[in-house]
């Protein structure tokens, strides 16, 4: 018994020393006053938020995941962030003010910035990374949470290292408030609400994180307020983060169940829809409520209509009771139907050749560099001739070739700068390997053989 108390201590021990942060920890005052410079929004750091801000617009704009991330590790907005949680967990109530006061200017400018760039951008048209901001779930609390976390910790230790932009890049506090900008820009009232609620979490769950850290850490209060106070101030935060995540709780139930509907229909589809000679060439599944449907548009032979009936009483074996089940077969339809599925074809058809001429166009542009390669070893080569006759007056005919060199047991093989050699009279062992040496120089090759004969 005493054996395995011993144990139980020793990995106790071992894992305190090994998650205790407390020894790589920054003076608190230190952190403190970094936190606060990084509040303020005037000047420098109005500047970079506003380009920052265009940056992501148009990352935004042209789709670019790169170009995002770039605005995101330049922005300064996590500075008043961070100053809200700071200001509550150590009492400081002017720092707490002062950053609601920046993060409102914050907020503004950019908001600002980015409905004036997408008024301006001939590009109206909502792209997949800027549609990602228009549905926040709780994951992004999570995210948001676990990255105010990461960040105050940081902060706090003496080696910063990178995860600050880290964070930044994490809880994504730029892309939101463009997408709010071209909500606003475009007329669209759900995509700015939808962006804005996203940032609204960002942010609320970041400046908690560091609250929660703050008083974990046991910063140095700069005034004792009465219990009341701390009372009411704890049931304040307690309802922000309530009404904070009822709205994405819902919405990630929402998306669980159109995921899991989404999974049974094309399960179902699979499994009992599936008619020898017959082809499913489109399938729509949507889910609006309580109102659900799969659309199957087929060609080939057509599928029975008991066949169908038997189908449609097996929905309840896939959770599906109460789903719709329209289908499309064959070419007995009604002329719109084959509107249908001639725009489907040729839309498929389009598709494939942009596919085709974007890998064709690939492929020329390897095979001119390729082609100018050679191009430029046969200049390369030409050029050495004068070299040749001062240099080795023994050679008489030379040839220089780029290669590849097979390995007949691996089967491996390496690019090979090959040299044929014609001389009056053999090379010294001397002579070759300077002339080795030389030719590799003078044709950047580090692989060369050398033939003499």
């Amino acid at each position: 018994m005493n054996y395995w108390k011993r144990i139980i201590s020793k990995l106790r021990l071992f894992f305190l020393r090994k998650l205790d942060i407390k020894s790589e920890k920054e003076d608190d005052l230190e952190t403190i006053d970094t936190i606060k410079k990084g509040v303020e929004f005037t000047g420098t750091n109005l500047w970079v938020l506003i380009f920052a801000i265009l940056i992501a617009s148009l990352g935004l704009n042209v789709n670019s995941t790169a170009v995002i991330i770039g605005a995101m590790l330049i922005s300064p907005l996590m500075g008043p962030i961070m100053g809200f949680g700071l200001g509550l967990g150590i009492n400081d109530f002017e720092l707490f003010k002062k950053s609601i006061r920046n993060f409102g200017i914050a907020t503004f400018y950019s908001v600002v910035a980015s409905t004036l760039f997408f008024i301006l951008s001939p590009i109206s048209e909502a792209q997949s990374e800027l549609l990602a901001r228009t549905q926040p779930t709780i994951y992004d609390v999570l995210i948001a949470f676990f990255g105010g976390c990461a960040g105050i910790i940081a902060s706090c230790s003496k080696s910063k290292g990178n995860v600050i932009p880290g964070v930044a890049i994490a809880t994504a506090l730029m892309p939101p408030l463009c997408t709010a900008g071209f909500g606003l820009a475009t007329g669209n009232l759900s995509y700015f609400f939808g962006a804005f609620y996203l940032y609204f979490i960002n942010t609320v769950f970041i400046a908690l994180a560091t609250f929660f850290v703050v008083k974990i850490l046991k910063f140095p209060k700069v005034v004792l307020v009465d219990k009341n106070l701390q009372k009411k101030v704890s049931r304040i935060i307690t309802a922000i983060v309530i009404c904070t995540i009822i709205p994405s709780s819902y919405l990630t139930y929402n998306m669980i169940q159109n995921n899991w509907f989404e999974n049974q229909a094309n399960l179902f589809i699979t499994k009992e829809m599936s008619y020898p000679g017959t082809h499913i060439i489109n399938r729509e599944i949507g889910r609006k409520g309580k109102e659900k449907e799969i659309k199957i548009i087929t060609i080939g032979k057509t599928i029975p209509d008991l066949a169908l009936e038997q189908a449609r009483e097996k929905l309840d074996d896939y959770g599906l009771s109460g789903t719709k089940v329209s289908i499309q077969q064959g070419m007995r339809d009604t002329e719109n139907e084959m509107d249908a599925i001639k725009d489907m074809v040729m839309k498929n058809f389009y598709e494939y050749a942009q596919t085709s001429i974007e890998e064709k166009n690939i492929l020329i542009d390897s095979l001119s560099q390729q082609l100018k390669k050679y191009e430029d070893f046969d200049q390369l080569s030409m050029d050495l001739i004068p070299e040749f006759k001062a240099l080795f007056p023994k050679v008489k005919e030379a040839s220089i070739s780029r290669t590849w060199l097979i390995n007949i047991e691996t089967e491996k093989y390496e690019p090979t700068t090959l040299v044929y050699l014609h001389v009056s009279s053999p090379l010294t062992k001397e002579k070759r390997e300077a002339m080795t040496e030389w030719l590799k120089a003078r044709t950047n090759s580090a692989n060369l053989k050398l033939i003499e004969q």
